[in-house]
């Protein structure tokens, strides 16, 4: 939502034409969460770092403004390209209203308690899809010295020191690993992380943070071994692919029965997307940095179980779930990560979708086809899906609450109306009397 000149207040959706098929060239933009990563780790450097590659979405927006909120100096090259000078930031804590509404909001605790010694950050937001708990975060700052306390939704984390520790992660934790990697690498001695995750942007931050100085080992593995440094300097880094964004691309080619070049990826990060696309049924050649898609039906049942790296992405659940609905048979998905990702199956049932939710399980009956619906996104990876079911779907389908969707997604709109869909996104007053399409 946004405010004309006069107070009005108005929506956002997209409005898409169904049926045609995707065919040409993609290119994949940096990687959002390695970004919303990298971005506070900027705080631990002593001089400027130059990050390219980054995208060009609301997510990294909000970073960018709580970065310069807090003193940092933000020079904008181009669009994908800025350089952050930290150097002059005095107060280690983050307006609440700005943090607020973003998981990734809580990065900066790490980053902050890593250079301050103390750090105050609200407690994280972002897709509402379960109980997003941070005790595990709360567990690596205490092994490394740090107190802790909660007043009025915000986090403050206090300690005369960081040491190096041993922490083991009870449950596998993208963000506990994170935070703990930007606590410990000015951190005295060494710190061991045990079942840390293994995700790609785990690994991109790690080599970010190498970049400027840090001595980490084993980014990618369960095992992360940091020894403790002085200081960071400055540095110059390229932020890896987004791979969920090359999914949702790859299963928009396979539902449309497309021919389209997915470029800037790094196939060795899409291994078990493409494995269940080829399972499926999709056609998908794999090349030194892209990955062509053709899609051409009819497509066969499957199950798919959500994990952690190297496992099927939980954030490529609701896009496969589409997929699915246009296969042939039953196919059972699973949740392994979050216990509530399925609000968006509601939506897809106004689109024709058959399927039946118990707990972390959905059951689909493949219908072949789907049918135009005004939907609403539920979240970030749910309004792609949605997206993705309109590019497939017979007939005219508007999409609202493209709010969550531009969060994660680059330019989405003209990406897809490139490769031949039928999209535009329109204004229209919260009154919907007064839309004008």
């Amino acid at each position: 939502m946004y405010e004309t000149h006069k107070g009005e207040n108005y929506l956002e959706k997209y409005v898409i034409h169904g049926g045609n098929r995707l065919r040409g060239e993609v290119a994949i933009s940096g990687a959002k969460n390695a970004a919303v990563a990298i971005l506070p780790a900027t705080i631990l450097a002593k001089g400027p770092c130059l990050i390219e590659n980054i995208p060009n979405i609301s997510d990294v927006s909000i970073m960018i403004k709580i970065l310069s909120e807090i003193g940092a100096k933000i020079r904008v090259i181009n669009k994908n390209t800025y350089e952050i000078d930290t150097s002059r930031i005095s107060i280690p804590e983050i307006p609440y209203d700005m943090a607020r509404h973003m998981r990734a909001s809580s990065y900066f605790l790490g980053a902050l308690l890593g250079r301050f010694h103390r750090s105050k950050v609200s407690l994280p937001g972002g897709c509402d899809f379960g109980v997003r708990p941070i005790d595990q975060h709360l567990k690596c700052f205490a092994a490394m010295g740090a107190t802790s306390t909660v007043e009025s939704g915000m986090i403050a984390l206090t300690a005369e020191k960081l040491t190096g520790a041993h922490i083991y992660f009870d449950v596998v934790t993208v963000g506990g690993t994170i935070n703990a990697l930007l606590a410990a690498v000015l951190a005295e001695g060494q710190t061991i992380i045990e079942n840390a995750a293994k995700e790609p942007h785990i690994v991109d931050l790690a080599n970010f943070l190498n970049s400027m100085g840090a001595d980490i080992m084993g980014a990618g593995t369960d095992v992360i071994k940091i020894r403790g440094v002085k200081e960071l300097h400055s540095t110059s880094y390229s932020i890896i692919p987004d791979q969920i964004e090359a999914g949702t691309y790859m299963v928009a080619a396979a539902v449309t029965r497309g021919d389209v070049l997915i470029k800037n990826v790094i196939p060795k990060h899409l291994e078990s997307i493409t494995s269940k696309l080829k399972k499926i049924g999709v056609t998908v050649m794999e090349f030194d940095d892209s990955i062509r898609v053709i899609g051409d039906r009819p497509y066969r049942k499957d199950n798919v179980k959500t994990m952690p790296h190297p496992g099927f992405p939980t954030d490529m659940q609701p896009q496969i779930c589409v997929l699915l609905c246009l296969s042939d048979g039953t196919s059972i998905v699973t949740e392994g990560v979050w216990d509530n990702r399925f609000k968006y199956v509601e939506e897809l049932t106004r689109m024709g979708a058959q399927i039946s939710v118990e707990g972390r399980i959905a059951i689909i009956e493949g219908q072949g086809h789907l049918i135009a619906a005004p939907v609403k996104a539920t979240d970030l990876r749910a309004g792609a899906a949605l997206i993705i079911a309109a590019l497939a779907a017979e007939g005219v389908s508007e999409i609202e609450d493209i709010r969550h969707v531009e969060r994660g997604y680059d330019n989405i709109e003209g990406k897809l109306r490139a490769l031949g869909a039928d999209i535009r996104k329109i204004s229209k007053p919260d009154n919907p009397l007064q839309q004008v399409l």
